[in-house]
């Protein structure tokens, strides 16, 4: 569960950046101020200040609107330096994803909406899961051993093979 309140961010004057007659406003970053905690389970809660939130804007082909407006999220959060209980930390460490640098910071990209909103609950959403993930225990492989039918049907189809290729020898 997700809770977050609606940011207020106050008007621009002036500041703003001018390249071949278009104003665009001053690059502001995000402010997590007014995002509540994050709830990963009943006994495990992420602080705001925990989350480091930017906007910027998305990449790749989105008309007019693109150019002009920041709506992509990149959400960044420090495993080693969180409030997380030790266990969430050990195993999100140990997990091999390209999300998470060596360092241990959680780094995840959000542009898949127009709007910053939903691109941001986007992004705090995955961090959510990809923290509630590591709470889950993994199943201990059992190595088994070949039956003796795999075994013998394998021979077969060696030897098998072996005489289809001895049927395409050159006779001298």
């Amino acid at each position: 569960m997700i809770t977050t309140a609606r940011i207020h961010r106050p008007q621009l004057q002036g500041g703003g950046c001018v390249s071949k007659g278009i104003t665009q406003p001053p690059r502001i970053p995000f402010s997590t101020s007014a995002i509540s905690m994050l709830h990963i389970s009943s006994h495990v809660i992420i602080p705001d200040s925990e989350i480091d939130i930017h906007a910027m804007r998305s990449q790749g082909a989105g008309g007019q609107n693109v150019n002009k407006v920041s709506s992509a999220i990149h959400l960044q959060f420090d495993i080693v330096a969180s409030s997380l209980p030790p266990f969430y930390k050990e195993e999100l460490l140990k997990l091999k994803d390209h999300r998470i640098s060596e360092g241990g910071v959680i780094t995840i990209k959000a542009q898949q909406h127009r709007s910053q909103e939903q691109n941001r609950e986007d992004a705090l959403t995955r961090l959510s899961e990809l923290i509630q993930s590591v709470a889950i225990p993994r199943k201990k492989r059992r190595a088994t051993k070949p039956t003796k039918g795999s075994k013998q049907r394998r021979l077969e189809s060696k030897t098998k093979r072996g005489k289809l290729k001895t049927l395409r020898r050159t006779l001298e």
